[in-house]
């Protein structure tokens, strides 16, 4: 697929153009150019990498060097998408000193192209900070994970008018302040929809209905690899975790009962033997020699 390259202002285009966004989460290489080529318009490197990659209970723990090192990982896939970092807990909330620091070594070291924080109108300095550092801010709010034990846990948001209120203002106070576009986690559809009539900026829902200007999702759910995991948000487009682990229970009974390997994933000392299995002129290049990878 050849696409030009997404940068900050074509998202801002998108929503005056009315193009839905689509957003998924990548930590790795491998991943980032699987996405990237199925025509995501962003990759953002989660501090969810720490509930489905590190195993952590939450995203609390996450350090900004675990962040630079995963962010590192995509950016080196080189997508058209646009690359987004989490800055996670604890790298922004001290000071807006601290906060532009960080926000700088994601674009510095790890070739991030924005950075996203969690928080209304309490990060505004922060926010600022980084936006006048040249660094692209993408807000969010709602759900707010890192907010998890002020919240009391994971709950929607926007159920009543005082918690409608106070979206609608955090979301117009980040666009004011310069975000470019705004997550909108765990929040009823209904004031979803009319935070994204209220403000200029495209919005990005996550559990907030089909309301917003765009959408994503953790890879991870949207694969179906954690069998455990199936909140009503999430649309489960495959079930690759049974696909994976069927695969290797396959590989585990060829082990056992000796058809792995077979005669064709043997070297011999016969070349012209390999040539005739194989179909190709070189077997060496045919089974991967040229580019092997052991453990």
């Amino acid at each position: 697929m050849n696409r030009k390259k997404i940068t900050v202002p074509c998202i801002r285009k998108m929503k005056s153009s009315g193009e839905k966004i689509t957003v998924l989460t990548a930590y790795d290489y491998p991943t980032a150019r699987l996405l990237d080529r199925a025509g995501v318009e962003i990759l953002l490197v989660g501090d969810s990498v720490g509930n489905v990659v590190l195993g952590y209970e939450n995203t609390l723990p996450v350090t900004v060097a675990e962040m630079v090192h995963h962010t590192a990982a995509v950016a080196r896939a080189k997508p058209t998408a646009l690359v987004v970092a989490d800055m996670p807990f604890m790298s922004y909330q001290a000071s807006p000193e601290e906060a532009v620091r960080n926000a700088g070594r994601f674009v510095k070291e790890a070739r991030a192209e924005a950075v996203k924080l969690e928080g209304g109108k309490r990060i505004l300095r922060m926010v600022e900070t980084i936006i006048r550092a040249d660094i692209p801010v993408m807000g969010h709010i709602g759900l707010t994970p890192q907010s998890v034990h002020r919240m009391g846990g994971y709950r929607v948001q926007g159920r009543g008018p005082k918690s409608e209120k106070r979206l609608i203002e955090d979301a117009r106070a980040l666009e004011e302040t310069g975000c470019f576009s705004i997550v909108l986690e765990g929040i009823t559809s209904e004031v979803a929809e009319k935070i994204t009539a209220a403000v200029g900026i495209p919005t990005i829902g996550i559990g907030a209905g089909p309301g917003c200007d765009g959408q994503v999702l953790v890879v991870h759910d949207l694969l179906g690899m954690d069998d455990e995991f199936r909140p009503r948000f999430v649309k489960r487009y495959d079930e690759l975790g049974k696909r994976i682990r069927d695969a290797v229970e396959c590989y585990v009974a060829e082990v056992k009962s000796g058809r792995f390997p077979g005669p064709e994933h043997c070297y011999t000392r016969d070349r012209e033997a390999e040539k005739r299995r194989s179909g190709e002129t070189d077997p060496d290049k045919s089974i991967g020699v040229e580019e092997e990878r052991g453990c």
